[in-house]
């Protein structure tokens, strides 16, 4: 079996990873770090590809270094995980990935504020589109 968590490095994402390794230690916990191009758009102005391409660089090594927490974490838990990084929409990526998964494991958000309200919820699309099972934790 294999358990998909959505992570953004957000409290609750660790939550859900935590969650995950708890309820399912036998199977395969598969993070996933999505990067969506939209968000490079704010604040950069026409013809600033190469800051876009900056701002890219600087996700991919985020996502690095948030996986190689989750290594870590999942050791001392002793659970196996694979690491996966996607990019394009948050939703449609999750749900195309947990096309492969058997159960999805989402933190309730991962923004706050206006931010959230005007983006809608992640896990709230995940919960409708998902083609597997999926457990949201607070």
């Amino acid at each position: 079996m294999r358990v998909l968590v959505p992570m953004d490095g957000s409290e609750q994402s660790w939550r859900a990873f935590e969650y995950a390794a708890e309820q399912f230690p036998e199977e395969t916990i598969v993070c996933l770090r999505v990067i969506d191009p939209v968000q490079a758009g704010y604040g950069i102005g026409v013809g600033e590809a190469a800051a876009a391409g900056e701002w890219l660089e600087a996700q991919q090594e985020a996502a690095e270094r948030m996986f190689e927490d989750v290594e870590e974490r999942a050791e001392e838990a002793g659970v196996t995980v694979e690491t996966t990084t996607e990019t394009g929409r948050p939703v449609r990526s999750i749900t195309d990935v947990a096309e492969d998964c058997d159960h999805v494991v989402i933190g309730s958000h991962g923004r706050e504020g206006v931010s959230r309200i005007l983006l809608g919820s992640v896990a709230e699309s995940v919960v409708r589109r998902s083609p597997v099972p999926v457990t949201v934790v607070r």
